[in-house]
């Protein structure tokens, strides 16, 4: 009885936590990922220094825009979702940063050739097309972006094998972005250990990543969290990898 209460207690936190904006510090002592090796925001803050005119596209809550020191003259991040925008114009605003709700899949609101930088950490869609347009000639663009079957092993405990799409694969993205006229500059792929704690820290996560499991709800998949659950107990903490891909790459000059 106490087991089975103490699962139904974990599975009520993880639904309960808010899943606004991209602040991760509920998962201290439930669960770590481990950072890229290259360093996104140190990359974005250097990039940012020199740059006239920068876009940060798909910023969630600015929580990583926010950690930049100092903006270039004009800085423009989109969001979409509304409490992430919330978030997003409540952090930036304040510092000078306009925050435009576009969608993820929508054409960017901007002039051609508007920016020299444009940066996206974890980006859902990527637009290749629309960066090119915006970014000014010699403009870079700089993106840590989201590797094919991330966290597999936590998506295929609960769901069963499924097939790894070449979507998001580093290959993809490179002729993705020769498609669009776009130069790489650098292209690298790392795989990093994401370790689950406890249930409630899977719940949470699944809630709040949700390409994870796309179809996630408790109630639907209650039976493989119960096992998850008896598993992280007899055995320790549950460890998946996150894909991570660090591109960046430039427009030509005329």
């Amino acid at each position: 009885m106490q087991d089975t209460a103490t699962f139904q207690d974990l599975l009520r936190e993880g639904a309960d936590a808010s899943v606004d904006g991209w602040d991760f510090s509920w998962f201290d002592g439930r669960a770590t990922e481990q950072r890229p090796s290259w360093g996104y925001l140190k990359l974005m803050a250097a990039q940012m220094r020199v740059a006239r005119a920068a876009l940060d596209i798909q910023t969630g809550g600015g929580e990583v825009l926010s950690e930049v020191p100092a903006f270039p003259p004009v800085t423009v991040a989109t969001e979409h979702w509304p409490p992430n925008l919330r978030l997003a114009r409540r952090a930036l605003e304040p510092r000078g940063v306009r925050v435009v709700d576009v969608a993820e899949d929508a054409p960017f609101p901007f002039p051609d050739e508007t920016f020299a930088l444009v940066v996206s950490r974890h980006p859902n869609v990527v637009l290749w097309d629309e960066i090119a347009r915006v970014l000014t000639p010699g403009g870079r663009y700089l993106a840590q972006q989201i590797g094919p079957g991330s966290n597999r092993e936590l998506a295929q405990f609960l769901t069963g094998p499924r097939e790894i799409s070449d979507e998001r694969s580093p290959a993809r993205a490179a002729a993705d972005a020769r498609a669009a006229g776009l130069v790489i500059d650098e292209l690298r792929h790392e795989a990093l250990p994401t370790t689950f704690n406890d249930v409630a820290a899977v719940v949470h996560f699944l809630r709040k990543v949700i390409w994870t499991v796309p179809d996630f709800t408790v109630d639907r998949y209650r039976a493989r969290l119960a096992d998850l659950h008896d598993h992280i107990r007899h055995h320790g903490p549950f460890v998946a990898h996150a894909q991570r891909i660090l591109v960046r790459a430039h427009k030509p000059e005329h």
